[in-house]
């Protein structure tokens, strides 16, 4: 009978004790490809808070900050983009399409951005998908705004809630706009980014209550007002001398924007036309690509990265120590049945080969079991992160990374199995055969 027909056997008299070191292993390997698969995903996640989109364009300022500010919406803004300006490089040919965004307002804590309609037809995130609303619409009023899911979550806000935006940043402000009061009408679907902490409403409502901000008790006229239910009256505002007497409407189109995105036509085009823009003689303004930006802030922010890495190493020593100590038990249990082998004439090398079998068949089948239970847990659970967490999990066979440290548990199992297998060998015929009371 071979050594290895041997350990199936022995093992199958020890089920109790197999199974135990069997599912401990096996949580083991699944929490560690658990942890290393959440730690690529943090990070594709970081990578791809913005994805399709070709330049980020701001005011003069450096790589990292124009991303915090625009995208993760951190720190504030040295100087704006004049509208002339945006509308140039809009008209340029390369261009396919530009979101303009405007930062500066918040609603109990949480970011307002301004902008327009082509934020939630050309933004996209992770693999290229895009914004989708969860219920409610887009804006089509001037004091329309489409809710982030966080936002609508923790503040309990639904379609037709009214909400006042205040001047600034940060959950405290001393100056709000009362006068002019926003009406939810769409709550966009979780991302994991920093849209589902945002507040969106339209360029033309961020200069409306500015206007009203810097003029005192003026109110502007509504225009493009589609829904009944929050219609508003229109009035005239005295903003300048030449309004005094008049109804006429007020123009809002702004004067200027904090940043604004661009997809260009061709992809090739996106690095002349962003060195054009950096150059430029005129306005000091930052071209940026996504890609590259992200990079270098994932360079500074990657330490959670390392901290979830030395937290796989970690449950990888861990799991093998509790396996180690498992097969010492093991021979220590069976220190009368090698004894018995080797009085009927078992050789050195088939005591080594039974322990190691036993070692191997122990470790392959806790890698088997903790595959299982990853991908179980994966299927089961995926939904539940993307809904509380906002992280999408791919479901995909294991990586090169994964693969390697599968190989490197099995190899380590054989190894820390020599030990046990060494001690086998040294033990004399009498300490396993001689009854001790």
């Amino acid at each position: 009978m071979s050594p290895y027909s041997l350990s199936v056997k022995s093992m199958k008299h020890r089920m109790g004790s197999v199974v135990i070191t069997v599912a401990s292993l096996a949580l083991g390997v699944a929490l560690l490809l658990g942890v290393e698969r959440i730690r690529n995903e943090a990070r594709y996640g970081f990578t791809n808070t913005i994805s399709e989109t070709d330049l980020i364009v701001g005011a003069r300022s450096g790589s990292v900050s124009l991303l915090l500010t625009s995208i993760f919406h951190i720190g504030n803004v040295t100087d704006n983009v004049s509208w002339e300006t945006y509308q140039k490089i809009k008209t340029n040919p390369q261009v396919a399409w530009t979101i303009p965004i405007s930062l500066g307002d918040s609603h109990k804590g949480y970011t307002v951005l301004g902008t327009n309609n082509g934020y939630f037809k050309h933004y996209k995130y992770g693999q290229k998908r895009m914004l989708a609303l969860a219920e409610g619409e887009v804006l089509a009023d001037t004091y329309d705004a489409v809710l982030g899911a966080e936002v609508a979550e923790s503040l309990g806000y639904s379609i037709g809630q009214q909400i006042v935006l205040a001047h600034g940043s940060g959950e405290l402000s001393f100056v709000e706009h009362t006068e002019n009061p926003f009406t939810v009408v769409g709550v966009l679907k979780r991302t994991g980014t920093p849209i589902d902490q945002t507040v969106h409403v339209s360029l033309e409502g961020i200069e409306a209550i500015h206007l009203d901000f810097n003029n005192g008790e003026g109110h502007v006229h509504h225009a493009g007002c589609n829904h009944a239910s929050h219609q508003k009256e229109a009035s005239s505002i005295d903003a300048f001398d030449a309004l005094l007497a008049g109804e006429e409407e007020v123009d809002l189109t702004p004067s200027e924007v904090t940043a604004f995105l661009v997809g260009m036509k061709s992809r090739s085009d996106a690095v002349m036309l962003q060195r054009a823009i950096n150059v430029h003689d005129g306005e000091a303004l930052t071209a940026v690509l996504p890609g590259v930006a992200l990079t270098e802030l994932w360079q500074v922010v990657g330490v959670v990265e390392n901290i979830l890495f030395v937290v796989s190493i970690l449950v990888l020593f861990v799991s093998l120590a509790s396996m180690f100590g498992a097969l010492m038990m093991s021979i220590k249990e069976r220190r009368r049945e090698i004894a018995i082998l080797r009085s009927v004439g078992a050789r050195p090398r088939h005591i080594v080969s039974l322990v190691l079998g036993e070692a191997m068949l122990v470790t392959l089948s806790a890698i088997v079991l903790g595959a299982v239970l990853l991908y179980a847990a994966l299927f089961a659970l995926r939904p539940l992160i993307q809904e509380r967490v906002g992280m999408w999990i791919e479901i995909t066979p294991p990586t090169s990374t994964e693969w390697t440290m599968l190989g490197i548990i099995f190899c380590s199992g054989v190894v820390i199995a020599l030990l046990p297998a060494w001690r086998c060998y040294r033990s004399s015929l009498s300490d396993g055969l001689t009854i001790k009371l």
